[in-house]
């Protein structure tokens, strides 16, 4: 029988995602969260390695912040301020600004995708030019601006016209940089340290430098988007930290500040560039918004900083990280389903693909290509369901498993995860017993009118 939340949610909020769901038999509906674990409306309980899409890096629901927040709304502090100073925005500034001193400005806003606008508004104000330049394969969010600066032209195509002199590269070509820097007046190239919805793509070494001296060189500023990737995910407090004398103008951060429980975001900034865009009386108030800075969400961010230092879990992520895909590589590496694993810190995918030399791989190549791209990764989500484990593809890329776990996992989870992972693949040592057991799925779930189950 369908629960009556999933009847709800078809009914008024988004009835296509729940027929996509139906289509594999993918239907839960969570109830609970705790740590690293949640459960479902059956009583069934899972490991969570997707974690909000890196939100939760503390866990769900963790004790320290809860207790933080609960303190803070019997402070009855004044959480929306607009006539004054609101003090916990100014303390969670300052805190950003230890952790960046070259950038001691922070614009505060309540999504990643907010925060990437202020980015691109503050690009065109302080330096008076219009094209900003962004990344093939780079996700900045779905507001209008971002998805004039989005990679994927799927999510494009629908809104078009959006806003002007926005202008794309491949990531990793310094050619194709340096020839829109050469040829446009370019307020600022817009990046991503590592391309996650792409389907975790590292930078080649020392791109993230010499493209931050073509801008230098051509009077554009250097913009990191570090919304999936700052805050310990890959290992260090901000991605871009992995790659030596790299220091951007603004760096855009969201999700895990917020602890996974209450909307955060900042860009964070020079304060030459902040004064040349707001800095004086007729332009103070050109950005900002009615709950940006608000005081519960400063006070979140505020924790999950002294959180992340104090239980050292950045370091334990990237030790943890490395550990988990070299676990990864000797239990499935060598699979004839797996192209790759690679990932930093607690950033780790698992890139599929038909790689077996047999008559199948070489007859029928261009279908097994879009088998991979299409089916692999959503049917390994759902085996790992099954097993307990709840995970997604990289949104631009279903043919690649992106885990983000809390970054409060331990050693005994992942191991078990690793172990359940490989004897899903020991199930299947050729694509066509795979595609059978798609197809028996796919056969079933349409006898069954897709029900979300």
């Amino acid at each position: 029988m369908t629960h009556p939340a999933t009847e709800r949610y078809a009914r008024h909020v988004n009835p296509a995602l729940v027929r996509l769901l139906g289509t594999f038999g993918y239907g839960r509906v969570f109830t609970r969260a705790l740590g690293v674990e949640l459960w479902d409306s059956e009583g069934r309980r899972y490991v969570d390695l997707l974690a909000g899409f890196g939100s939760a890096s503390l866990g769900h629901n963790p004790p320290r912040l809860i207790a933080r927040l609960n303190e803070a709304l019997a402070q009855e502090l004044c959480h929306l301020m607009h006539v004054g100073p609101q003090a916990l925005a100014g303390e969670l500034g300052e805190a950003l600004a230890h952790r960046l001193p070259s950038l001691p400005i922070t614009l505060l806003s309540l999504s990643g995708g907010e925060a990437v606008e202020a980015a691109i508004k503050l690009a065109r104000a302080a330096t008076g030019r219009a094209t900003i330049v962004s990344c093939e394969g780079g996700f900045h969010g779905s507001g209008l601006g971002n998805l004039s600066v989005m990679g994927f032209r799927r999510w494009r195509k629908p809104f078009e016209p959006l806003i002007p002199e926005c202008r794309r590269v491949p990531f990793g070509d310094l050619d194709a940089l340096e020839s829109v820097l050469r040829r446009h007046r370019v307020a600022a190239f817009l990046v991503e340290p590592l391309q996650a919805e792409a389907g975790v793509v590292l930078a080649p070494d020392g791109y993230l430098r010499d493209a931050q001296a073509l801008c230098r060189r051509h009077g554009a500023l250097f913009v990191l988007d570090e919304v999936q990737t700052g805050l310990g995910r890959t290992g260090r407090w901000f991605a871009f930290e992995h790659a030596a004398g790299v220091d951007p103008d603004i760096v855009v951060l969201g999700k895990t500040l917020g602890g996974g429980l209450v909307p955060v975001a900042a860009t964070v900034t020079r304060r030459e560039l902040q004064d040349r865009a707001y800095g004086s009386p007729k332009t103070f108030d050109l950005h900002g918004s009615t709950y940006a800075g608000y005081a519960l969400g400063c006070a979140a961010a505020l924790q999950v900083l002294r959180t992340l230092d104090d239980d050292g879990l950045i370091e334990a992520g990237e030790q943890r990280g490395r550990r988990l895909r070299d676990a990864l590589r000797r239990r499935i590496g060598a699979h004839p389903l797996v192209r790759d694993v690679r990932g930093a810190g607690q950033m780790t995918a698992i890139e599929l693909g038909y790689t077996g030399s047999g008559w199948l791989g070489r007859l029928a190549a261009g279908a097994v290509t879009a088998v991979s791209r299409e089916v692999l990764g959503q049917w390994l989500a759902l085996r790992l369901l099954e097993a307990g484990y709840v995970c997604q593809p990289a949104s631009q890329a279903w043919n690649v498993l992106k885990l983000t776990p809390p970054l409060t996992i331990d050693d005994a989870t992942l191991d078990a995860f690793v172990e359940a992972i490989g004897n899903i693949f020991d199930e299947y040592r050729d694509l066509g017993h795979l595609l059978a057991d798609v197809s028996r799925r796919v056969a079933t779930q349409y006898m069954n009118g897709w029900e979300f189950r």
